[in-house]
């Protein structure tokens, strides 16, 4: 398994390294605690199901608050976790979180059209940020949130639990050492049917749409095979149930990506029906996983052997927050700073404009 440091020289994912903000925004000291205290903003099912019980499990971090709108989400967690109720918040009192030394970390666990609001809010508290993908609705919305936790010497990751994950930093770096030769052709699909009809993910003023959600998955896929940013591209979007996805909400949308190098993307996401995989053709040879980005499971193959490392749930968000608070104890750059979610919405947005249009978007 190849280290985080190996990982991020290895990734490179074009400059990232000018753009990750450098350690003196967040401190130069070390925090004078082993372990930090995160509080979760909206206790929907990523937070309950994954996250909670994540932080039981880890070593550098712990369930220390909530922020959560409904009172008896409050109670429940409260005698589950054994949360003191000084440090249970709602997003009214939410601002009082600036006086609380218990909490070091905000998680933001919001539909994406909230997340700009709670970010630059948890930062203005001097809080560091940990927020979940997608990291905003807009590019703007990014770079608000980056500037916000910079200004306010408050570090910012996204939860890209994948970066985190050791069939993930194993394939990427195979391809970076030329184990297929050159890479040509990617194809991603992470998808899956969902039966809700009242979620946000169905509702365009919350975020919603697939290529928001799952789409990210793909985007990454690609970026992380080809190790480059994406010159033009073209899309596709389309809904079955337009009942559901309404306004031009996109159920399933197609895209196609160029690289700089010539390799070429094709990439599917979807609410309508189940895939995950990536495949990639290089000039000597085939990489495929499958599952791609699922909780656990993840297997890939390559001519020089089998990618496997297994787990079990939640292994991965573990995996995650741990990473991103001993960032934070040691005064190290995130694995996914803010500026890594801000490269993927810039994709988003032109992949809505290409498909709006008909047209090839090209990008900067």
């Amino acid at each position: 398994m190849t280290t985080r440091r190996s990982f991020l020289h290895t990734v490179a994912l074009t400059g990232a390294a000018t753009t990750i903000l450098p350690n003196a925004l967040w401190g130069a000291t070390r925090p004078a605690k082993d372990k930090l205290g995160v509080a979760l903003v909206g206790l929907g099912y990523y937070s309950t199901d994954l996250l909670a019980p994540a932080l039981q499990k880890t070593k550098n971090c712990y369930l220390a608050g909530i922020v959560t709108g409904t009172p008896a989400k409050a109670e429940k967690w409260k005698k589950q976790y054994n949360i003191p109720d000084k440090n249970i918040y709602s997003y009214q009192t939410f601002d009082q979180i600036a006086n609380n030394p218990d909490i070091d970390v905000v998680y933001v666990v919001l539909p994406p059209s909230m997340h700009e609001e709670y970010v630059i809010r948890a930062a203005k508290a001097g809080k560091h940020v940990w927020v979940e993908k997608p990291m905003a609705v807009t590019a703007k919305e990014c770079q608000n949130m980056i500037d916000a936790c910079a200004k306010n010497k408050r570090s910012l990751a996204v939860g890209y639990r994948l970066h985190h994950e050791p069939n993930t930093q194993e394939y990427v770096k195979v391809l970076r050492s030329g184990g297929i030769g050159k890479v040509q052709m990617v194809s991603c699909s992470a998808a899956y049917y969902d039966a809700r009809t009242d979620h946000w993910k169905q509702k365009k003023e919350m975020g919603g749409g697939v290529m928001y959600d799952m789409g990210v998955y793909v985007i990454q896929g690609a970026r992380l095979a080809t190790g480059e940013e994406p010159i033009a591209l073209t899309a596709q979007q389309y809904t079955t149930r337009p009942e559901v996805y309404k306004n031009g909400l996109d159920e399933t949308s197609m895209v196609q990506l160029v690289f700089p190098s010539g390799a070429r993307a094709a990439l599917q996401t979807s609410y309508g029906m189940n895939m995950n995989y990536l495949d990639v053709t290089g000039s000597k040879g085939r990489l495929r996983m499958e599952p791609y980005s699922a909780y656990n499971g993840q297997k890939g193959s390559w001519p020089g052997g089998v990618i496997e490392h297994s787990y079990e749930v939640p292994w991965q968000q573990t995996k995650q927050m741990d990473d991103d608070a001993e960032a934070i104890l040691n005064n190290k750059p995130m694995l996914v700073p803010g500026e890594e979610g801000l490269r993927d919405i810039r994709i988003v947005e032109a992949i809505y404009q290409a498909a709006h249009s008909g047209r090839e978007v090209k990008l900067s």
